[in-house]
């Protein structure tokens, strides 16, 4: 039996892409999912499908700009299934171009989504960790922080602020109770360039997506290997990308 059977696990960003991938993978390893996103359709469907197979989902329609949804997102989970074991937060956006395009709402869009979104997850989640004696927060982040390139500088800088909250987090947690993991893919197979208004630096970014990205689904079994570690086993951050990235 998986290490992972009977843990309760909320992914945000689920619709799709990665966050889709790890519900999928978890459930099928036994874990009850918890499902957040913004489009009902798809999480009901991927619900569905869970279900069929003999899994365990729950789903909440959520943005996680918005702290009230994150906030009942968890409750969904501590309601359904009895508690949370696992924050999977995986909601982002790129909307990726030059700085000197001032694109002062994008840059608000990234902030909101990608930082503040996980702030509120933590928000959400931590209280109810402390109070249950563990809790572990899997966050996704990006190896657009590890090497800064042109076009990304405002996206690379959201994501290398979670990593630093992240690990400023797991310094103030050294009690057992938390544990903290960031993933950082390269180039995956999702649909995060669609959130790119620039036609031109869309479309280069789809090309480079399939020209090297690697499957939604690898990423989820880097997460599936950090939440199944024992309880005194704390993976910090996991980088994954295609072989062929440079």
């Amino acid at each position: 039996m998986s290490v992972i059977s009977g843990k309760v696990v909320v992914v945000t960003g689920a619709s799709s892409g990665i966050g889709e991938a790890t519900a999928r993978l978890l459930a099928e390893r036994g874990a009850a999912v918890v499902l957040g996103a913004r489009r009902a359709e798809r999480l009901e469907e991927i619900a569905g499908d869970i279900r069929s197979a003999g899994g365990r989902a729950a789903v909440r329609v959520t943005d996680v700009a918005r702290r009230e949804d994150l906030e009942g997102l968890v409750a969904l989970a501590v309601s359904e299934f009895g508690r949370l074991d696992v924050l999977v937060g995986n909601a982002g956006i790129a909307r990726t171009g030059p700085v000197a395009d001032l694109d002062v709402d994008g840059w608000s869009a990234m902030i909101d989504v990608n930082l503040r979104g996980v702030l509120h997850g933590i928000a959400a989640a931590l209280p109810v960790f402390r109070r249950q004696g563990h809790g572990h927060l899997v966050t996704t982040v990006s190896t657009s922080g590890l090497k800064i390139v042109p076009t990304q500088a405002v996206y690379a800088a959201t994501k290398n602020a979670v990593r630093t909250l992240l690990e400023g987090l797991r310094q103030e947690s050294t009690d057992g109770v938390l544990r903290t993991t960031a993933v950082s893919p390269g180039y995956v197979r999702t649909g995060l360039a669609d959130w790119i208004d620039d036609p031109e630096v869309r479309e280069q970014v789809r090309r480079d997506m399939e020209r090297m990205g690697i499957a939604p689904e690898a990423v989820a079994r880097a997460i599936a290997f950090a939440v199944e570690q024992p309880a005194d086993v704390e993976i910090g951050e996991i980088v994954i990308r295609p072989t062929v990235q440079g």
